[in-house]
């Protein structure tokens, strides 16, 4: 039996088709991500499995059993990380855990043997004494980890949990997301951040305008682009007429500026540097180095949508 199924789930807001009849699946034990630029879908999507926001159509079943009918063994067994801090700034985080504890059900003695549980997870049980509004935004973002596992889930959707935190902080997540796993927990994550999406899961679905674009491991994922190469070249000057000539040579699939360097995606590794040379040497243009990138989820983004992750 499939842990929790997508089906042809979808979720317009007026003329915006947030959600458009997506497809996939969860596995028990799994670390599932959802990568996608930002308004791509995924926390419309997580709202609505986590029973917050209800679809337009299509349905979503946990344990073989439709959510939508009947909400309560998810909602009894789902940890919701969301976007934004759900703490109350003016109250200490020890305070903070013990209101959404009670908010679960958990009291007396369990609530705060699962406080000291979680503070030693999350890694900030120095500071438990202290208001929120005096917690660094790493810190937030820990306890707002730390109080969707108070009840012990058995399935954690986490929301764009790094976003705006320093590298330390990020890091930590990171790893507790990891570890939690190896504990036994799902965990559903959405980022549009690629890296970490790498690094973490072990299946992934990649979303794009209210649509999943496609899903399997990054190893399925990658075989998508085989046989295509993406190198980043950096000149002293990049013009129009640059851009114009390269866009010349026939087998190059897509050009774009990133930062300071163009992007080009190409099937034909053998003959692109004789013919880029080429065509810079008609330009007034110098290339300062090349650099050959290995394919990776960011490339599959590139080729399935022709723009980048965080366009």
């Amino acid at each position: 039996m499939t842990f929790l199924k997508v089906r042809e789930l979808k979720k317009h807001f007026k003329d915006v088709k947030a959600v458009n009849e997506i497809n996939f699946e969860v596995k028990k034990g799994e670390i599932f991500g959802l990568l996608g630029p930002n308004g791509a879908g995924k926390s419309t999507t997580i709202s609505m499995i986590s029973t917050l926001v209800h679809p337009d159509g299509g349905d979503i079943f946990y344990k073989g059993e439709s959510i939508l009918k009947n909400p309560k063994p998810l909602q009894k067994k789902l940890g919701v990380v969301p976007q934004e801090i759900a703490l109350y700034p003016t109250l200490t985080g020890y305070e903070n855990l013990r209101f959404w504890g009670n908010v679960y059900g958990l009291n007396g003695s369990l609530l705060k043997q699962r406080i000291e549980e979680v503070s030693k997870i999350i890694g900030i049980k120095d500071r438990l004494k202290h208001q929120i509004e005096k917690y660094s935004g790493g810190m937030k973002r820990r306890l707002n980890i730390g109080a969707a596992l108070l009840h012990e889930p058995e399935l954690l959707i986490m929301d764009e949990p790094t976003v705006g935190i320093d590298p330390q902080s990020r890091n930590h997540i990171l790893d507790t997301v990891l570890e939690l796993n190896k504990k036994g927990m799902t965990i559903i994550y959405t980022s549009h951040y690629m890296e970490e999406v790498e690094y973490l899961c072990s299946r992934i679905s990649i979303m794009d305008q209210g649509q999943i674009i496609a899903s399997g491991s990054k190893g399925e994922l990658v075989e998508i682009i085989k046989g295509n190469k993406r190198i980043n070249l950096k000149f002293d000057n990049i013009s129009d007429t640059l851009l114009g000539k390269i866009k010349e040579i026939s087998y190059i699939n897509n050009v774009e500026i990133i930062s300071d360097e163009v992007a080009i995606t190409t099937n034909n590794g053998e003959a692109i540097f004789k013919d880029i040379i080429n065509k810079v040497s008609e330009t007034d243009s110098s290339i300062l180095s090349i650099d050959v990138k290995k394919p990776n989820l960011e490339e599959v983004f590139l080729h399935l949508t022709g723009k980048a992750l965080r366009d």
